[in-house]
């Protein structure tokens, strides 16, 4: 039975994998200066970017929520993997043989690793599209044909979607996968396979046309099923139930595909459907998503926000199109109430003649698809003119009462600056003044949650505002970004000369890492002074250093490292020749004159380093 990877294929891994490529598969990174890239962190909501990374040392680091590390964390964090899954992954896409350490030496030798839950899950979905895709040409599958055909798909778009047919049998893709070496509970698991009443494995999706969805990467993690004939019992749509890889409020179908326009233009259009979103790419619309079983929530606005970098100095577009109908309009409104979490700004498009873009694509070709986006307008203006469509203006009553319902979502608005312009609209629109509207538009921001003072900023360590703590940071940030320049300078500083607890802590872990000098650099040397440290603030620290810009203009040479030193010495020998002089006032030097003239010698001695660092400091070498 395998056992752990071997440390040097690991730290191989490390060298070999391009961390901005890998991030860059789930936040969209632009350039941050000093060769770093900044994007908003995957891991906790913000408005504006705190996520770092540096790829020439294949570090990141979050100064919102703390978070960072290598390309194996991050896949880690952002993909629920174990640590063997992610090395197992990088080093399949950097095309890496991993080797192994027997934990059992009496035990027979594989030739493969026993692989991680979420890469067995995911190896079962792929065959299981095999399988899905290969019956889509069966004879049994004609309806499957025959509905992607009415709605204008032909063959090399079902292939480009993956589209595939799940046949008339009670368990034939389960005992497909299970000559293919997947268990019982792990086609349970992966929601591919359901126990029967008579307690045998049967297949969840039969005679239905499948969808494959995919994750960010392109793995699927599950399928969409749509219902082809009329003694069907089950639903129109059905989906793959919660699984550890497929979670519903998180999956936005055609994400694959699109996420590279999505960052491209800055834009994602919304839709309903599966349909939809295979109509909207081949019109040329192909920054089209949709939900999967689920309505528009808070984790898909994330998802989204990361992808169009979403933010107060970069504002993207979103655009929802529904149904005219009574159910599209009341999503829409829902879509409202989300609208606050992005910052960009939020558009719907709605067909004129009630369609969807895909039967807008099927009755009057691609380009009505395209200038159903085009044709676009602001979300809050759909949902007030739909608001005040339900009352009668021509009496007071509904003018009021119209007033009333529409005034919370103008106080809604997160772009306060257009508030009054909306209090103007909405007054010409209702027929009234404006002073009652404004009036009503206050009293609804006034009661709304969160319009209190912003709270005060919580202080963190380590502490950025003494000068010292400024140089014992650059002096860290040299060893961990630049150790082969830094190399015996830094080690030629005591840890004493450090002054603050957390960079005392972090220096102790780079000699326990072995010491600048030996160092090659790069994620594996960082990651080797992460996991020296003791406490989880200095290896907190040891991520935020890795990425944070040293505090000069173009690169560090060694004059920069010997000022830096001198001056992280200088600033501890002065506080020793404070503390010494202090001590020195204490010392009666008529009852004490050794103590005393042992202290005045070691003030000399040190008044004269310090004199010497000084110098250092101002001029270099």
């Amino acid at each position: 039975m395998a056992g752990r990877i071997r440390d040097e294929d690991i730290a191989l891994v490390r060298e070999r994998t391009s961390i901005a490529e890998i991030i860059s598969d789930t936040v969209t990174l632009k350039s941050a200066g000093g060769g770093n890239l900044k994007g908003l962190c995957p891991f906790h909501d913000e408005k504006s970017p705190s996520f770092n990374v540096s790829p020439a040392r294949n570090v990141w680091y979050c100064f919102g929520c703390g978070a960072g590390g290598d390309a194996i964390k991050f896949l880690m964090d952002a993909e629920h993997l174990s640590f063997v899954e992610s090395v197992e992954r990088l080093a399949a896409r950097a095309g890496l043989q991993l080797r192994y350490v027997e934990d059992d030496r009496s035990a027979p030798r594989s030739n493969r690793p026993q692989q991680g839950q979420k890469q067995r899950l995911v190896a079962a979905h792929a065959a299981a599209v095999e399988f899905y895709t290969a019956q889509l040409g069966t004879a049994g599958a004609r309806p499957a044909r025959e509905f992607l055909a009415e709605r204008g798909f032909d063959r090399a778009a079902a292939e480009r979607y993956g589209c595939g047919f799940a046949p008339d049998g009670w368990d034939l893709l389960t005992k497909h996968l299970r000559q293919r070496g997947f268990s019982h509970d792990e086609l349970v698991t992966a929601g591919l396979s359901r126990p029967a009443r008579s307690g045998s494995l049967i297949d969840r999706f039969r005679r239905r046309l499948l969808w494959p969805i995919r994750d960010l990467t392109g793995d699927v993690i599950g399928f969409g099923a749509r219902k082809l004939f009329a003694d069907d019992d089950g639903p129109k749509y059905l989906n793959t139930p919660e699984t550890p890889i497929y979670k519903k409020s998180h999956v936005l179908y055609g994400i694959d595909q699109a996420k590279r326009e999505i960052a491209k233009q800055g834009r994602v259009v919304v839709v309903e459907g599966y349909t939809d979103v295979m109509a909207c790419h081949l019109a040329d619309v192909p920054t089209a998503v949709a939900t999967c079983g689920t309505a528009f929530g808070a984790d898909h606005i994330g998802v989204l926000r990361r992808l169009l970098l979403d933010t107060d100095a970069v504002a993207g577009e979103i655009i929802f199109t529904f149904d005219g109908d009574a159910a599209g309009q009341k999503a829409a409104l829902r879509a409202f109430d989300d609208d606050q979490r992005f910052v960009g700004r939020t558009f719907i498009a709605v067909s004129p003649d009630n369609m969807d873009p895909c039967e807008l694509r099927l009755a009057k070709g691609d380009l009505a698809v395209r200038d159903l986006v085009a044709r676009r307008e602001p979300l809050v203006d759909f949902a007030l003119r739909h608001v005040i469509s339900r009352y009668d203006l021509d009496t007071v009553d509904g003018r009021v009462e119209a007033m009333r319902r529409a005034a919370p979502l103008v106080a809604k608005l997160k772009d306060r600056e257009k508030r009054p312009e909306y209090v103007r609209k909405l007054a010409g629109d209702l027929g009234m003044e404006i002073e009652p509207v404004q009036r009503a538009v206050l009293t609804a921001a006034s009661g709304r949650p969160g319009d209190g003072p912003a709270p005060r900023p919580v202080q963190t360590e380590p502490s950025v505002d003494s000068p010292q703590s400024m140089v014992e940071r650059e002096a860290l940030k040299l060893a961990l970004q630049e150790p082969v320049l830094a190399g015996p300078m830094f080690d030629a500083v005591e840890a004493g000369d450090y002054r603050h607890p957390v960079h005392v802590a972090v220096r102790a872990a780079v000699a326990t890492a072995g010491g600048v000098t030996s160092a090659a650099g790069g994620a594996v040397w960082i990651e080797a002074v992460r996991d020296a440290c003791d406490d989880l603030a200095a290896q907190a620290l040891v991520g935020e250093l890795a990425v944070e810009p040293l505090r000069i203009d173009g690169e560090p040479d060694l004059r920069y490292v010997s000022i830096t030193m001198a001056q992280l010495q200088w600033g501890s020998v002065t506080a020793r020749i404070r503390e010494l002089k202090s001590r020195i006032q204490r010392i009666n030097p008529v009852n004490n004159k050794d103590e005393y003239f042992a202290a005045f010698g070691e003030l000399l001695s040190l008044e004269q380093h310090a004199r010497a660092l000084r110098e250092q400091a101002a001029g270099g070498l």
